[in-house]
Protein backbone atom coordinates (compact mmCIF):
# COMPACT_ATOMS: atom_id res chain seq x y z
CA UNK A 1 0.00 0.00 0.00
CA UNK A 2 1.60 3.15 -0.68
CA UNK A 3 1.69 6.12 1.62
CA UNK A 4 -0.68 8.30 -0.43
CA UNK A 5 -3.29 5.59 -0.26
CA UNK A 6 -2.66 4.81 3.97
CA UNK A 7 -2.91 8.29 4.69
CA UNK A 8 -6.66 8.55 2.75
CA UNK A 9 -7.55 5.50 4.37
CA UNK A 10 -6.40 6.41 7.95
CA UNK A 11 -9.94 7.34 9.96
CA UNK A 12 -9.54 10.72 12.04
CA UNK A 13 -10.70 10.60 15.51
CA UNK A 14 -14.48 11.70 16.00
CA UNK A 15 -14.57 12.19 12.43
CA UNK A 16 -12.22 14.85 12.68
CA UNK A 17 -14.48 16.81 14.75
CA UNK A 18 -12.34 18.31 17.45
CA UNK A 19 -12.23 21.50 19.84
CA UNK A 20 -10.52 23.93 17.12
CA UNK A 21 -12.62 23.66 14.46
CA UNK A 22 -15.45 24.07 16.38
CA UNK A 23 -14.29 27.14 17.98
CA UNK A 24 -12.97 28.26 14.28
CA UNK A 25 -16.73 27.68 13.10
CA UNK A 26 -18.20 29.35 16.14
CA UNK A 27 -16.06 32.26 16.19
CA UNK A 28 -16.46 33.01 12.30
CA UNK A 29 -20.55 33.05 12.63
CA UNK A 30 -19.99 35.22 15.69
CA UNK A 31 -17.96 37.77 13.23
CA UNK A 32 -20.66 38.14 10.91
CA UNK A 33 -22.43 41.39 11.94
CA UNK A 34 -25.77 40.44 9.47
CA UNK A 35 -25.98 37.61 10.73
CA UNK A 36 -26.03 39.05 14.71
CA UNK A 37 -28.26 42.03 13.03
CA UNK A 38 -30.86 39.17 11.78
CA UNK A 39 -30.62 36.93 14.97
CA UNK A 40 -30.33 39.34 17.61
CA UNK A 41 -32.08 43.02 16.79
CA UNK A 42 -34.78 42.04 14.02
CA UNK A 43 -36.44 39.75 16.98
CA UNK A 44 -36.04 42.85 19.52
CA UNK A 45 -37.30 45.36 17.44
CA UNK A 46 -40.68 42.89 17.00
CA UNK A 47 -41.16 42.47 20.44
CA UNK A 48 -41.11 46.38 21.40
CA UNK A 49 -43.19 46.48 18.25
CA UNK A 50 -45.76 43.65 19.34
CA UNK A 51 -45.08 42.95 22.54
CA UNK A 52 -43.61 46.16 24.63
CA UNK A 53 -47.40 48.01 24.49
CA UNK A 54 -49.40 45.09 25.05
CA UNK A 55 -47.05 42.65 27.64
CA UNK A 56 -49.57 44.21 30.37
CA UNK A 57 -52.53 42.44 29.31
CA UNK A 58 -53.50 39.37 30.26
CA UNK A 59 -54.36 35.86 28.82
CA UNK A 60 -57.02 33.71 29.76
CA UNK A 61 -55.15 31.50 32.01
CA UNK A 62 -53.35 34.87 33.55
CA UNK A 63 -50.37 35.52 31.92
CA UNK A 64 -49.25 38.39 30.53
CA UNK A 65 -48.83 38.48 26.56
CA UNK A 66 -45.95 40.44 26.63
CA UNK A 67 -44.48 36.32 28.38
CA UNK A 68 -46.60 34.72 25.09
CA UNK A 69 -44.62 37.13 22.79
CA UNK A 70 -40.95 37.33 23.93
CA UNK A 71 -41.49 33.43 24.00
CA UNK A 72 -42.57 33.45 20.60
CA UNK A 73 -40.10 35.83 19.42
CA UNK A 74 -37.19 34.20 21.16
CA UNK A 75 -38.23 30.63 19.00
CA UNK A 76 -38.22 32.95 15.46
CA UNK A 77 -34.38 33.90 16.96
CA UNK A 78 -33.60 30.99 17.89
CA UNK A 79 -34.67 29.37 14.46
CA UNK A 80 -33.34 32.46 12.10
CA UNK A 81 -29.97 32.32 14.04
CA UNK A 82 -29.68 28.51 13.49
CA UNK A 83 -31.24 28.64 9.63
CA UNK A 84 -28.36 31.56 8.89
CA UNK A 85 -26.00 29.49 10.32
CA UNK A 86 -26.61 26.25 8.63
CA UNK A 87 -26.64 28.51 5.16
CA UNK A 88 -23.32 29.92 5.49
CA UNK A 89 -22.33 26.42 3.81
CA UNK A 90 -23.33 27.88 0.47
CA UNK A 91 -20.77 30.90 0.70
CA UNK A 92 -18.47 28.15 1.47
CA UNK A 93 -19.19 26.17 -1.35
CA UNK A 94 -18.54 29.21 -3.62
CA UNK A 95 -15.23 30.22 -2.42
CA UNK A 96 -13.70 26.28 -2.48
CA UNK A 97 -13.89 26.03 1.21
CA UNK A 98 -15.65 22.74 0.95
CA UNK A 99 -13.94 21.14 -1.78
CA UNK A 100 -10.72 21.73 0.10
CA UNK A 101 -12.49 20.26 3.49
CA UNK A 102 -13.57 16.83 1.16
CA UNK A 103 -9.70 16.88 0.68
CA UNK A 104 -9.08 16.32 4.08
CA UNK A 105 -9.74 13.42 6.19
CA UNK A 106 -12.51 14.54 7.66
CA UNK A 107 -16.03 12.80 7.56
CA UNK A 108 -19.05 14.05 5.94
CA UNK A 109 -21.21 13.72 8.89
CA UNK A 110 -18.62 15.15 10.93
CA UNK A 111 -18.58 18.41 9.06
CA UNK A 112 -22.09 18.25 9.72
CA UNK A 113 -21.94 17.99 13.02
CA UNK A 114 -19.83 21.03 13.94
CA UNK A 115 -22.07 23.08 11.63
CA UNK A 116 -25.20 21.57 13.42
CA UNK A 117 -22.96 22.76 16.64
CA UNK A 118 -21.87 25.80 15.68
CA UNK A 119 -25.78 26.72 14.82
CA UNK A 120 -26.86 25.81 18.67
CA UNK A 121 -24.17 27.76 19.62
CA UNK A 122 -25.57 30.73 17.48
CA UNK A 123 -29.03 30.09 18.58
CA UNK A 124 -27.72 29.89 22.29
CA UNK A 125 -26.99 33.82 21.94
CA UNK A 126 -30.25 34.75 20.64
CA UNK A 127 -32.17 33.12 23.04
CA UNK A 128 -30.30 34.39 25.86
CA UNK A 129 -30.22 37.71 24.23
CA UNK A 130 -34.22 37.83 23.89
CA UNK A 131 -34.76 36.95 27.07
CA UNK A 132 -32.14 39.39 28.41
CA UNK A 133 -34.01 42.03 26.56
CA UNK A 134 -37.39 41.02 27.43
CA UNK A 135 -36.29 41.24 31.27
CA UNK A 136 -34.89 44.53 30.94
CA UNK A 137 -37.89 45.79 29.38
CA UNK A 138 -40.21 44.53 32.63
CA UNK A 139 -41.42 40.86 31.20
CA UNK A 140 -41.19 38.57 34.65
CA UNK A 141 -41.62 34.90 34.98
CA UNK A 142 -40.66 32.20 37.81
CA UNK A 143 -37.26 30.94 36.42
CA UNK A 144 -38.57 27.20 35.46
CA UNK A 145 -40.19 29.17 32.81
CA UNK A 146 -37.62 31.00 31.49
CA UNK A 147 -35.62 27.79 31.82
CA UNK A 148 -38.08 25.48 29.72
CA UNK A 149 -39.27 28.10 27.40
CA UNK A 150 -35.51 28.92 26.66
CA UNK A 151 -34.30 25.31 26.22
CA UNK A 152 -37.44 24.12 23.85
CA UNK A 153 -36.08 27.18 21.36
CA UNK A 154 -32.57 26.13 21.43
CA UNK A 155 -32.68 22.76 20.77
CA UNK A 156 -36.02 22.95 18.65
CA UNK A 157 -33.61 25.39 16.13
CA UNK A 158 -32.24 22.08 15.36
CA UNK A 159 -35.12 21.87 12.81
CA UNK A 160 -33.71 25.26 11.26
CA UNK A 161 -30.17 24.29 11.47
CA UNK A 162 -31.15 21.58 9.27
CA UNK A 163 -33.52 23.84 6.83
CA UNK A 164 -30.23 26.09 6.09
CA UNK A 165 -28.05 23.34 5.26
CA UNK A 166 -30.55 21.74 3.18
CA UNK A 167 -31.20 25.16 1.25
CA UNK A 168 -27.29 25.70 1.73
CA UNK A 169 -26.67 22.88 -0.84
CA UNK A 170 -28.96 24.03 -2.67
CA UNK A 171 -28.51 27.11 -3.81
CA UNK A 172 -25.82 29.73 -4.69
CA UNK A 173 -24.24 32.13 -2.36
CA UNK A 174 -26.08 35.31 -3.52
CA UNK A 175 -29.42 34.06 -3.61
CA UNK A 176 -29.63 32.26 0.06
CA UNK A 177 -30.41 34.38 2.50
CA UNK A 178 -32.37 36.69 0.33
CA UNK A 179 -35.04 33.99 0.07
CA UNK A 180 -34.76 32.62 3.39
CA UNK A 181 -35.68 36.13 5.39
CA UNK A 182 -38.46 36.25 3.94
CA UNK A 183 -39.43 32.67 3.91
CA UNK A 184 -38.52 32.26 7.68
CA UNK A 185 -41.12 35.17 8.56
CA UNK A 186 -43.77 34.23 6.56
CA UNK A 187 -42.81 30.67 8.65
CA UNK A 188 -43.12 32.55 11.79
CA UNK A 189 -46.53 34.30 10.96
CA UNK A 190 -48.40 31.30 10.19
CA UNK A 191 -46.80 29.18 12.83
CA UNK A 192 -48.45 31.77 15.33
CA UNK A 193 -44.58 33.51 16.62
CA UNK A 194 -45.98 37.19 15.26
CA UNK A 195 -49.78 36.56 16.88
CA UNK A 196 -51.91 34.01 18.88
CA UNK A 197 -52.96 31.12 16.79
CA UNK A 198 -56.50 31.61 17.96
CA UNK A 199 -57.18 34.87 16.65
CA UNK A 200 -55.76 34.04 13.23
CA UNK A 201 -58.81 32.47 12.13
CA UNK A 202 -60.28 28.71 11.42
CA UNK A 203 -58.37 28.60 7.82
CA UNK A 204 -54.61 30.35 9.10
CA UNK A 205 -55.52 28.29 12.22
CA UNK A 206 -55.22 24.86 10.30
CA UNK A 207 -52.49 25.73 8.36
CA UNK A 208 -50.39 26.74 11.29
CA UNK A 209 -50.43 22.69 12.71
CA UNK A 210 -48.50 21.79 9.57
CA UNK A 211 -46.00 24.51 9.41
CA UNK A 212 -42.59 23.70 11.11
CA UNK A 213 -42.60 26.75 13.56
CA UNK A 214 -45.80 25.88 15.11
CA UNK A 215 -44.72 22.39 17.41
CA UNK A 216 -41.84 24.42 18.50
CA UNK A 217 -43.73 27.68 19.61
CA UNK A 218 -46.21 25.42 20.95
CA UNK A 219 -43.94 23.57 23.35
CA UNK A 220 -42.23 26.60 24.16
CA UNK A 221 -45.07 28.50 25.08
CA UNK A 222 -46.81 25.30 26.91
CA UNK A 223 -45.10 26.37 30.24
CA UNK A 224 -47.58 29.60 30.40
CA UNK A 225 -50.50 28.23 28.53
CA UNK A 226 -50.63 25.33 30.19
CA UNK A 227 -51.44 22.98 27.43
CA UNK A 228 -49.92 20.59 25.60
CA UNK A 229 -50.35 18.21 22.70
CA UNK A 230 -48.28 14.69 21.57
CA UNK A 231 -49.06 16.26 18.06
CA UNK A 232 -46.29 19.16 18.63
CA UNK A 233 -43.61 17.06 19.12
CA UNK A 234 -44.37 15.01 15.97
CA UNK A 235 -44.56 18.12 14.20
CA UNK A 236 -41.03 18.59 15.09
CA UNK A 237 -39.70 15.35 14.70
CA UNK A 238 -41.42 15.50 10.91
CA UNK A 239 -39.85 18.34 10.31
CA UNK A 240 -36.42 18.11 11.48
CA UNK A 241 -36.64 14.41 9.35
CA UNK A 242 -37.57 16.05 6.32
CA UNK A 243 -34.87 18.69 6.83
CA UNK A 244 -32.40 16.41 7.70
CA UNK A 245 -33.00 14.30 5.02
CA UNK A 246 -33.28 17.06 2.18
CA UNK A 247 -30.02 17.94 3.26
CA UNK A 248 -28.24 14.50 3.30
CA UNK A 249 -29.57 14.07 0.04
CA UNK A 250 -28.10 17.48 -1.05
CA UNK A 251 -25.24 17.20 0.29
CA UNK A 252 -24.57 13.71 -1.71
CA UNK A 253 -25.59 15.31 -4.79
CA UNK A 254 -22.91 18.32 -3.97
CA UNK A 255 -20.32 16.05 -3.55
CA UNK A 256 -21.08 13.88 -6.37
CA UNK A 257 -20.02 16.94 -8.66
CA UNK A 258 -16.51 16.40 -7.37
Amino acid sequence: MSQSTAIQDRKPSAGGVNPTFLWIEIKRMLRNRRTIMFTVLMPAIFFFIFGLSNKNQQLPNGHSYGQYILISLTVYAAMTAATGAGSQVAVERAQGWSRQLRLTPLLPGAYIAVKAAAALTLSLVAVIAQFVIGAIAGVTMDAQTWLTAGLVAWVGSLVFAALGLFVGYLMPSQNVMQILGPALAILAMLGGLFMPIEIMGDTFGSIAKFTPAYGIGQLARSPITGEFDVLWIVNVLVWLAIFVGGAAMAFRRDTNRV
